[in-house]
């Protein structure tokens, strides 16, 4: 990979256009287009400049080399983020679990649904600051856990819904529904199974 690849794939990364790049680096959006398009390389001054706006080594823009405590934070950053998402997806189950067996309110499960969205919030930030292949294994760590916590209440609500009209952060069961019942954990376990092993077969793809 080149210098002019690096710096479009941080470009990328970064969620910028060219003109925004240009804006901060304080050169013109043409000279941005040349660097990606291998037409000119950015001068010393330019290259200390990237490197401190991507928060990378002069080293990683110049042969790709990255730093052990560059590497080493940028994955302790995504583990961090990953840890704080899946104990919020988790926390988000159970309460809205025990919140609705007690009072058998809307609340409960809206309440356990915004703890589900901000872990799948944090995630996305966790992902947005990492690159390459940590972000695929990152991903793949991310969901092949919390397929099972996202997915659980959606498809709960919509067994609910289908077979007694009832909103429930689970399924219910009564004496004429065992047969649905059954399907619902079929259809549950085969679809997170499937994603998980999907996961994992990425992420020792990417080891």
């Amino acid at each position: 990979m080149a210098i002019s690849d690096r710096i479009l794939e941080l470009r990328k990364i970064k969620g910028i256009s060219q003109e925004e790049l240009a804006e901060n680096i304080g050169v013109s959006r043409q000279a941005v287009s040349k660097w990606e398009s291998e037409q000119s390389v950015p001068d010393l001054e330019k290259i200390i400049l990237l490197s401190n706006y991507f928060n990378v080594t002069t080293d990683y823009l110049l042969k790709g080399v990255e730093s052990n405590n560059q590497a080493i934070r940028k994955n302790n950053n995504i583990h961090i983020f990953n840890v704080v998402a899946t104990t919020l997806t988790i926390l988000g189950l159970i309460l809205s679990t025990f919140i609705w067996t007690a009072t058998q309110e809307v609340g409960g499960i809206i309440g356990g649904l915004i703890f589900i969205v901000l872990g799948i919030m944090v995630f996305a930030i966790g992902i947005y600051q990492s690159d390459g292949k940590e972000k695929i294994i990152a991903k793949s760590k991310f969901w092949k856990i919390n397929v099972w916590t996202i997915t659980f209440i959606p498809l709960a609500l919509i067994y609910n819904i289908l077979i007694s009209g009832m909103l429930s952060p689970y399924p219910l069961l009564n004496s004429n529904t065992y047969f649905q019942f059954i399907i619902f954990w079929i259809i549950y376990i085969g679809i997170c199974s499937i994603i998980m092993c999907l996961q994992i077969k990425k992420e020792k793809e990417n080891l």
